[in-house]
């Protein structure tokens, strides 16, 4: 006899405005708990004193939140000169201080201009990368080096916002800072960015803030904290503000499928049907304007396009396209 999951089948997609000093898994659980929700994910963590853009899926988003993974990001950041920590931020020990030059936008600039495109990065020792079973940041905390290989990442833009001298900023450091905005590919750590960029400024550095402001299509505006939610009257008020589950593939090209396709795929067979796409895609289904998953079509030999099971939805009827 199957096991009964406990909690409401829930369906959507939230974006969550992560506060400081949670980790995304307890933000998840808080947004879980509070939903009663059978089944929820997160689409990439953010490091506890992170704020910002947390896209949170519940039940039948889940199987699609891998799609997000890959997406890129955008953040805000505030780098600290002069002063090194073991973590990157400012939440950790620090190991160095240094002397900060003097800086102008123009010096800056000129160095962050080394850090736009596709560079090297070496992912820091507290990350969650595992090596040989274990977390990097468990290794870390336990006093031990791991050799990491570097990472081609993408850094789209790195654009200059405010610059603070040590006699205008309220810096716990005192020292002089910076602010950013970053558009970046996955895999892109900013703390490790900005260590880099104060290396090649001469002084080292860490970041003292980080909020995530974009993560693929989606942007800060649709943001909820975690306050207003909780201030929302009851749970179809909390329901209403979900976003479909589809709106995780949008990128992706639609197929609407008729009966006899839809019942085919439903049991797991591939189905013929009508599309323009001339090589292999993967594609959004709908079946009378329901979102019914993700299949993959293939143009055969003679023309014909097949449509064949990728991951499907549950509860079709319960979740309908955007």
């Amino acid at each position: 006899m199957a096991r009964r999951r406990r909690g409401l089948p829930v369906n959507g997609v939230l974006l969550l405005d992560k506060p400081a000093g949670l980790s995304s898994n307890h933000a998840l659980q808080r947004v879980r708990r509070l939903y009663q929700a059978q089944k929820a994910g997160h689409t990439g963590t953010l490091d506890p004193m992170a704020t910002g853009l947390l896209p949170i899926c519940l039940g039948e988003a889940t199987k699609f939140s891998s799609w997000l993974l890959d997406a890129d990001k955008a953040y805000r950041t505030r780098v600290e000169l002069g002063v090194i920590t073991d973590t990157g931020d400012a939440e950790g020990n620090v190991v160095e201080r240094r002397e900060v030059p003097a800086l102008d936008e123009a010096s800056i600039e000129a160095v962050l201009e080394r850090f736009r495109g596709e560079i090297d990065q070496v992912p820091p020792m507290y990350s969650a990368l595992k090596h040989q079973g274990r977390k990097l940041y468990e290794l870390a905390r336990e006093g031990k080096h791991v050799e990491r290989a570097a990472r081609r990442i993408s850094v789209y833009d790195a654009r200059l916002t405010a610059l603070d001298t040590a006699s205008d900023n309220d810096t716990v450091s005192g020292n002089d800072a910076f602010e950013l905005e970053i558009r970046c590919s996955k895999g892109t750590y900013i703390r490790t960015l900005a260590e880099d960029i104060g290396l090649a400024l001469g002084c080292g550095a860490h970041i003292s803030a980080l909020r995530r402001l974009a993560t693929g299509a989606f942007d800060a505006g649709g943001m909820w904290t975690l306050e207003a939610l909780e201030q929302l009257a009851d749970q179809p008020a909390r329901e209403a503000v979900l976003m479909a589950p589809d709106v995780l593939v949008t990128h992706l090209p639609a197929l609407a499928l008729d009966d006899a396709a839809h019942g085919r795929l439903i049991h797991g067979q591939q189905a013929s049907l009508e599309s323009d796409l001339t090589e292999a895609a993967t594609a959004r289904l709908y079946h009378q304007q329901a979102f019914v998953g993700l299949g993959r079509v293939v143009r055969q030999a003679d023309g014909v396009a097949t449509v064949a099971p990728k991951r499907l939805t549950s509860h079709p009827a319960a979740v309908p396209g955007s």
